[in-house]
């Protein structure tokens, strides 16, 4: 607050006119409130210098604003760059070997005429590392391909995947042959796989995959089918473990290849078992003769239906010691949940499939028909014959224990696919002959070879 001078005072009793002066000096009441003399001016802003810290950050902004407008433009051209069309003319595939750098790969991809600029894939390549690793494989690039394209397809396309198909029905020796003869698949397998063993099937898999690993993928896949198929099997199997249950699908396998008779030719096997009836199969008598080249490319002679082997179903009773060939999924499934049915014999029908039949008599009429049928063909199917017991091979007469489905003998007639003499019932009460049984032949009492391998098996003796 500001106060003023204090004025002298008037004489006691002094009159104070109108146009006295004030006590205070203040001619309004709102003198009171206006001060007297000027305020200061307020203190003048300080200007420092910029320098140090704030000038550094300035100048950091200011060149990280110039350096992205370049950034950007830079970033521009190169997109544009790398998505114009390359100079590719036609699609080619193209083989990234393993274990070499991005340079590398420009390199080849320029060779191939894939791109024309190696620098700007590798350049390029390098800033789209978020994309993944570039992928060594066999790779389909398509034409005009450009640099972007051409580094997503190594980046996070798929190789070409090649495919090898392995039907039903082949030995182990046999689906080896066919990796081998592949010239996609590298390597060589240590050891032959075990018969049985092997799931049919199409497998693919990219350049460069080993022979073993396919075997591998076969035999991981035919375990699992198996623990599954042997976990739903049928209650009244005779089978004691799931290698049994292989046994029975190998035959039915190469017995026929129609699916919907699988599971009756599966009950007709399984019939002959329950009655202590040799199951008579002709392709266990072409493995115990051929072994696991899986076909003699001819008929089966006469002297080859009694021949002494641990697989020979004319001679053995039961069940060969090991699978004659590796079954499918479908005969796996067959011979573990098999028709029930009273059949015990089948017969080709002349159409590629079979007849069957509870008893002899019906068996008879099926054979019958069946070489009626042959015999009114013009062209005989020159494949008839192969691997199947060929005519007139036997002259001994049969009984009740005969030949279940592609040959069924009595007195001398034996048809090639099949059937008995027309008219012709073999003698009453009749033992079945087996002319080794109880020999030195005998398999069964033949020490010489090991029934449990194929390997040491008799080798066959061609005429």
């Amino acid at each position: 607050m500001f106060f003023r001078k204090k004025q002298p005072s008037q004489p006691a009793g002094e009159a104070q006119g109108s146009d006295a002066q004030p006590r205070y000096g203040l001619r309004s009441p709102s003198d009171a409130i206006k001060p007297t003399m000027a305020l200061p001016p307020p203190p003048g802003r300080i200007r420092r210098r910029r320098g140090g810290f704030l000038g550094l950050f300035s100048a950091f902004l200011t060149f990280l604003v110039i350096g992205a407008g370049v950034g950007i433009f830079a970033f521009t051209a190169l997109q544009r760059e790398v998505t114009e069309k390359g100079p590719l003319q036609a699609d080619k595939v193209v083989l990234i070997p393993k274990n070499i750098g991005t340079s590398e790969i420009a390199e080849l991809l320029k060779r191939e005429g894939v791109i024309e600029r190696p620098g700007l894939f590798e350049a390029y390549a390098l800033l789209n590392r978020s994309r993944g690793q570039l992928k060594a494989g066999e790779f389909l690039f398509k034409a005009g391909v450009s640099v972007d394209e051409a580094i997503d397809t190594l980046a996070a396309g798929k190789p070409i995947l090649h495919a090898i198909t392995i039907p039903e029905g082949l030995t182990s020796e046999q689906i080896v042959g066919r990796l081998n003869d592949n010239d996609v698949l590298v390597g060589t397998l240590a050891d032959m796989p075990r018969e049985g063993s092997l799931m049919p099937d199409t497998y693919k898999f990219e350049r460069g995959m080993t022979r073993q690993q396919i075997v591998n993928a076969m035999q991981a896949a035919q375990k699992q089918a198996l623990n599954q198929i042997w976990q739903r099997r049928s209650s009244e199997l005779p089978f004691r473990s799931p290698d049994e249950l292989v046994i029975m699908a190998s035959i039915v396998e190469k017995e026929t290849g129609r699916a919907d008779e699988r599971t009756r030719v599966a009950g007709v096997f399984i019939n002959r078992l329950g009655k202590r009836m040799k199951l008579q199969s002709d392709p266990t008598i072409v493995y115990g003769l051929a072994g696991g080249k899986g076909t003699l490319g001819r008929g089966i002679q006469k002297a080859e239906i009694d021949k002494p082997t641990a697989y020979n179903t004319y001679v053995i009773e039961g069940m060969p010691p090991g699978p004659i060939a590796n079954p499918g999924r479908a005969a796996l499934e067959a011979a573990a949940n098999p028709s029930r049915t009273k059949d015990i014999y089948f017969v080709a029908d002349g159409s590629g499939g079979h007849v069957f039949a509870e008893t002899y008599d019906q068996h008879l009429r099926n054979v019958t028909r069946w070489r009626q049928i042959e015999r009114a063909r013009a062209t005989p199917d020159p494949q008839t014959n192969v691997d199947r017991i060929e005519p007139d091979s036997r002259s001994e007469p049969l009984g009740p224990n005969l030949p279940t489905g592609t040959a069924a003998f009595t007195n001398g007639d034996v048809p090639a696919a099949g059937g008995a003499k027309p008219g012709i019932r073999p003698p009453p009460g009749r033992r079945a002959v087996d002319a080794s049984e109880g020999t030195a032949r005998d398999p069964l009492l033949n020490k010489t070879y090991d029934l449990n391998s194929p390997k040491t098996v008799p080798p066959l003796k061609r005429p």
